[in-house]
C-alpha cells in the first residue's frame, strides 16, 4: 500500500483554456481528477496533450479559466506549492547527467522525499540498474535514462503521478517494468498519463480526448 506525505482530494479544471498567439491548444475544459483514480489524456502528436498536462501540473499558466488543487478540508492549494504533491516524468524534463544514478535520486530526495518503504539502492535494483549505480547518467543508454526518470517520479512520496509518454525509449522489458511499478507502488495515487500509445495507459479507466476541447 502506497502512503503519501500530502493529502489531496482532487484536481479540477474549470472552463480552462490555453492559447499561443491566436491558436487555442485547448479551451472550455471542465474536468475533475479524483485521488486514487487513473486517467489518460489522448490525441494525435502535436494536439496539445503535453500542454494540458503541464497546465494540470501548474507549470504552465493558462489563458482562461482555473486549475484548482483541493485539500480534504476544502481549502485550495496554492499553485506555487503544487509541486510538493506531484511526481512527474516527461521528455522535456532533463536529468543531471554529471551525477550517478544514486547521486541523482539522493539529490532529488532532498527536495521531495521518496517513499520510505524502499531505499535508493533497492529502487535502482527494482529498475534493473543495480550494476550501474555509480555510473554517470551521461553514459546511460536512452532506455536507462527513461528508467531513472520513471523511478524519481513513481517513488516520490506524493499523491499525484503525472506521466508524459512514459515508455519513450523503453523496450518490451521496459514496458513490463513500467506496468509492474505502477501496479506495485501506485495503488492510492492519482495517475494522469498523456499518450497516444494504448500500452502506456491501458490501466486507466478514464479517457480524456484532447480533441473534445478544441
Amino acid at each position: 500500500m502506497t502512503r503519501t506525505n500530502h493529502d489531496l482530494t482532487n484536481i479540477s479544471l474549470q472552463d480552462a483554456g490555453k492559447r499561443f498567439n491566436r491558436e487555442w491548444i485547448f479551451r472550455h475544459c471542465n474536468c475533475v481528477f479524483e485521488i486514487g483514480k487513473r486517467y489518460a489524456i489522448t490525441g494525435p502528436n502535436g494536439s496539445g496533450k503535453s500542454t494540458l498536462l503541464q497546465a494540470i501540473a501548474g507549470s504552465l499558466q493558462i489563458s482562461q479559466g482555473e486549475v484548482q488543487w483541493q485539500a480534504p478540508n476544502q481549502s485550495i492549494i496554492a499553485l506555487e506549492k503544487v509541486y510538493q504533491y506531484l511526481g512527474i516524468a516527461a521528455p522535456y524534463l532533463e536529468l543531471i547527467e554529471e551525477m550517478t544514478a544514486k547521486e541523482f535520486l539522493s539529490f532529488h530526495a532532498q527536495f521531495k522525499p521518496l517513499m520510505s518503504l524502499v531505499s535508493i539502492d533497492e529502487i535502482l535494483s527494482l529498475i534493473g540498474l543495480e550494476k550501474a549505480i555509480h555510473k554517470q547518467i551521461r553514459y546511460f543508454s536512452s532506455g536507462m535514462k527513461q528508467r531513472i526518470k520513471l523511478a524519481q517520479a513513481i517513488f516520490s512520496n506524493t499523491p499525484v503521478l503525472l506521466l508524459d509518454e512514459p515508455c519513450t525509449n523503453l523496450d518490451a522489458t521496459g514496458y513490463a517494468l513500467y506496468h509492474k511499478l505502477i501496479a506495485n507502488y501506485c495503488n492510492n495515487k492519482l495517475i494522469i498519463v498523456s499518450s497516444n500509445e494504448p500500452q502506456e495507459f491501458d490501466f486507466c479507466t478514464n479517457i480524456i480526448r484532447i480533441q473534445d476541447y478544441k
